[in-house]
């Protein structure tokens, strides 16, 4: 992990430059929803490319922008079609599957499930994270929190330098 105000300086200066570029490119044609995915996007590569590629979080992301970019269209079409009845059959195997009655399981064995449980869902939280051993997603953890806390610094002292004040409206 870096220093915290060193990360939010190259943040706000790689945001900035993709922001400037958006603009160049046109996004006055965007409409609202458009715009708002684009400065999402611009604001995730900008937090990962402030990481210099050091992370798995951050190669994770810069990856899942340039193919949702380039392929996002196609598969999309595609998918939407069939998905639907894959995900009523899978549900419906589920519930034959959950329906079985169960064994009072030993503590251990719940507390083993419930770890396990929660690593999934932090493994689909932190970008990358479903090829990470634990040990490396901790530390991934940590070091995309920091990440996110200083994104969030950058646009929260943006929103305020940018409020309109209340002497203005009068």
């Amino acid at each position: 992990m870096c220093n915290p105000s060193t990360l939010r300086r190259e943040f706000l200066k790689k945001w900035m430059m993709g922001l400037q570029i958006l603009s160049n490119n046109g996004c006055g044609s965007m409409t609202v929803s458009e715009r708002k995915k684009a400065i999402k996007l611009s604001a995730d590569i900008a937090l990962a490319s402030s990481r210099d590629c050091a992370t798995r979080w951050s190669r994770a992301v810069i990856a899942g922008a340039v193919g949702r970019s380039v392929y996002c269209q196609k598969a999309k079409n595609k998918l939407q079609s069939g998905s639907k009845k894959i995900l009523k059959r899978s549900r419906r195997v589920w519930r034959r599957k959950t329906s079985c009655s169960r064994k009072p399981a030993a503590a251990e064995s719940v507390a083993r499930r419930l770890v396990e449980k929660r690593t999934k869902i932090l493994r689909g939280l932190v970008p990358g994270g479903e090829f990470m051993d634990e040990i490396s997603l901790i530390e991934e953890t940590l070091d995309y929190i920091s990440a996110l806390q200083a994104q969030v610094d950058v646009m929260r002292c943006l929103a305020t330098a940018y409020k309109p004040s209340i002497h203005d409206h009068e």
